[in-house]
């Protein structure tokens, strides 16, 4: 029988965290298992990056529910590593310790005019309309008549679609009450989404696709002309058919249809790439280069640029190119990368050897890929390596160094429990339920805790 580590540190609570608290309480023995988590609530994008209107997304979180249940779990919400606690407590009381902090921030564009006024990531735009208390304090100037989303992937469409939704599809949702006062009076009537390269290739999911043409007040725009596809890209729908062909498809499908004289407008472009944001003051247009696609010597198609520019006058940008890591205190960091440098899950040094007892999973392992469901097997991945460097006698910890409660208890940190996190949750939930959400979220650190203390 494998000799299970008796305690393992999960940093970070989002689908690659509570993955592998889940695989690691249901070994044989299980481990106990202590999550700590920044924020005061669980689920990170889960709760925090799912778009409102996809409930049936958010779904998951009742199996973390479960996992959260069992026994030998604890949660510690509220703790920030390198503020109240540091890598070196968690090596010294714990057998091992799992990062899953995510990828949190954006790649950069890295073009003049980024950081005008109106010029947003579209992370901040995600996490403000969905209530995370870092991003409540910023206002989105939504007066003018055209957004630009720069962008080809699931968090460009979310965006995309979020500006474009009506009141009667907003209600239901757990959007926060400024963020749908917002986008219910904004003056935005088209809604441009820019592709680097051609459709064959875009980065976002069939089904997500697919609910643009669903859109009540919005009518989805695409030019033919920029669905004509290179042998490169055919090639590539034979290999991709689940995707590459399944998005053409619906695009083409988008193409033929007539506009209905919805008060919105959603263009979806395509092998256009950003080259500056305009603007004196604040954002006044993008412009845009027209792109050839060629097939590499390694069979990768890429974005020529070619001579011709456009540009396309905007009132505000959101730029959704793709999420990047954090540099973690005390922990090697793949700059390159935006990762944790590891093998499969272990943490490696600067020689690229495995720390012991440092492991990681999710998006700080392997980068920002894949859907909530990938975390799955990528979480199972690092804790069996976890119990494979257990048997090997290769996890050791400082057996009289105590326990997290008490450390935290004796350096005076307000940290929020799994009972605090119900309690969240089941206010949230109550304020949802009078007006058909799924829950009114608390929105501000000072809301949170005062709930989680209760």
């Amino acid at each position: 029988m494998t000799e299970m580590p008796r305690r393992v540190a999960v940093v970070g609570s989002g689908p690659a965290g509570f993955y592998a608290a889940g695989a690691l309480l249901a070994a044989d023995p299980p481990a106990e298992v202590d999550m700590i988590e920044r924020l005061p609530t669980p689920w990170g994008l889960v709760r925090l990056g799912v778009a409102p209107d996809h409930e049936n997304i958010k779904a998951v979180s009742r199996a973390f529910e479960r996992i959260a249940q069992r026994p030998g779990f604890r949660f510690f919400g509220n703790i920030e590593l390198g503020r109240d606690l540091t890598n070196a407590d968690l090596v010294r009381l714990y057998d091992a310790v799992i990062y899953s902090v995510g990828a949190q921030t954006d790649r950069r564009l890295g073009i003049p005019g980024e950081d005008l006024p109106g010029s947003w990531a579209a992370t901040e735009f995600v996490a403000w309309y969905n209530g995370h208390p870092d991003f409540q304090e910023l206002e989105f100037d939504l007066s003018g008549e055209r957004a630009v989303v720069i962008g080809n992937g699931n968090v460009a469409i979310d965006v995309a679609r979020m500006l474009a939704l009506t009141a009667e599809e907003l209600a239901p949702t757990d959007t926060t009450e400024k963020a749908e006062r917002a986008i219910l009076e904004s003056g935005i009537r088209d809604i441009v989404m820019l592709g680097r390269r051609g459709p064959a290739q875009a980065s976002f999911t069939p089904p997500e696709l697919q609910e643009l043409g669903e859109l009540v007040g919005a009518d989805v725009v695409v030019d033919p002309a920029e669905l004509e596809l290179d042998a490169a890209s055919e090639a590539a729908l034979e290999q991709d058919r689940e995707r590459a062909r399944r998005n053409v498809e619906i695009l083409r499908e988008f193409a033929a249809r007539e506009p209905t004289a919805k008060s919105k407008t959603l263009r979806l472009r395509f092998k256009v790439s950003p080259v500056a944001i305009l603007g004196d003051e604040r954002v006044e247009a993008v412009e845009v280069v027209k792109n050839v696609l060629e097939a590499g010597l390694d069979g990768q198609i890429r974005a020529v640029a070619t001579d011709e520019r456009e540009v396309i006058p905007c009132g505000v940008v959101f730029r959704s190119v793709g999420y990047t890591g954090v540099a973690l205190p005390d922990l090697p960091f793949d700059e390159r990368r935006g990762t944790l440098p590891n093998q499969g899950g272990r943490v490696l040094d600067e020689r690229g050897e495995p720390i012991p007892g440092l492991y990681c999973a999710g998006w700080i392992k392997r980068g920002p890929s894949g859907v909530i469901g990938t975390n799955k097997k990528d979480a199972t991945e690092t804790v069996e390596l976890v119990l494979e460097d257990a048997e090997a006698g290769l996890l050791v910890r400082d057996r009289e160094a105590g326990n997290l409660e008490d450390l935290l208890v004796e350096r005076g940190v307000d940290f929020v429990a799994y009972g605090g996190w119900e309690a969240i949750n089941g206010l949230e939930r109550k304020r949802g339920e009078p007006v058909g959400r799924p829950r009114i979220k608390l929105c501000t650190w000072e809301e949170l805790l005062a709930a989680g203390r209760s």
